[in-house]
């Protein structure tokens, strides 16, 4: 009998985790969470005899890796899998998969709200601007990406985009435009919604040179990754820009974040948690999708979404 361990420090809702583990013992495997847990070694014991992991931000390492015996398969319920050792795992035998556009709707609704948000400054009671006939660049085009551009259209938005794993072709059929550049981007932009992920290249790659071409009353909003960001340029772009404002809802630094607070509150919003995939129904859509998975994994070979081929 195969053994799926659902491992989530910060737990899917009641309701998705009932229907995760039910499809998990319908297909006959024996199903376990381990909900609420605290530091690595309840994860490290709970994977050790498991067939197969479901995680959300919980971190599967190299050490995880190496506590297991028979695991063939760990499920990142979500878009983003940095989080796992994709490396230390293939070399382990071990698949990889994420869910990708299950969390989409959810992240992108996140994304308009932090416009708003601050399109309105805050909502302080002083007189802000509207969306419409603005222009929001989408650094990267994924499923998340065309999301944002259907919310952002709705609201009368110009929308650009550039993703160098996207044809122009895709973007045209979407509606949007595909900037020439990721520099043509951010130079035509009012807004840009970062939806890139942390890779080697990417990393520290969000700072000034970027952020300094943004037009006049420029926003970043940032539901991506803490990592893309280079905090130290941030800083100095909102010091030389007061026009400029951030939004993001992943928290950066703790030097950062006090920094920012301090000196620029009434131009940066961060969420207090991560919230794009806080919804009971991203919960569900990407919680069912993962445990379908690998179903399909183990009963059929199904590896259409293995990320470390």
């Amino acid at each position: 009998m195969k053994r799926v361990v659902l491992a989530t420090e910060k737990p899917f809702s009641a309701s998705a985790r009932d229907q995760i583990l039910a499809i998990l013992k319908e297909a006959g495997y024996e199903a376990v969470a381990l909900e609420k847990y605290s530091g690595k070694a309840p994860l490290i014991d709970a994977a050790k005899n498991a067939d197969a992991l479901i995680i959300r931000s919980d971190v599967v390492d190299a050490e995880v890796l190496a506590a297991t015996s028979k695991l063939a398969l760990v499920v990142r319920a979500g878009a983003g899998y940095d989080n796992v050792d994709v490396k230390t795992a293939k070399e382990r035998g071990v698949a990889v998969m994420n869910t990708p556009g299950q969390n989409s709707n959810a992240v992108a609704e996140l994304v308009a709200a932090m416009m708003v948000i601050c399109a309105r400054n805050q909502f302080d009671g002083s007189t802000g601007s509207e969306l419409k006939g603005k222009t929001l660049g989408l650094h990267a085009f994924g499923a998340v990406g065309r999301a944002v551009a259907t919310i952002a259209k709705g609201f009368g938005m110009e929308v650009l985009a550039f993703d160098p794993f996207v044809g122009a072709a895709a973007m045209t059929a979407a509606g949007v435009e595909a900037a020439a550049s990721v520099d043509a981007l951010y130079e035509r932009s009012r807004y840009v919604s970062l939806h890139i992920p942390a890779t080697a290249e990417t990393k520290g790659s969000i700072g000034k040179d970027r952020l300094m071409r943004m037009p006049k009353g420029a926003t970043l909003i940032n539901t991506a990754r803490k990592e893309v960001i280079n905090e130290p340029e941030l800083l100095e772009v909102l010091e030389k820009r007061e026009d400029f404002r951030y939004a993001s809802d992943i928290a950066p630094s703790a030097d950062t974040l006090a920094k920012l607070k301090e000196k620029f509150a009434s131009r940066v919003w961060v969420t207090p948690v991560k919230l794009g995939a806080q919804t009971g129904e991203a919960n569900v859509n990407a919680g069912l999708a993962a445990a379908r998975q690998i179903v399909a994994f183990f009963e059929n070979g199904e590896r259409r979404f293995v990320v470390n081929p």
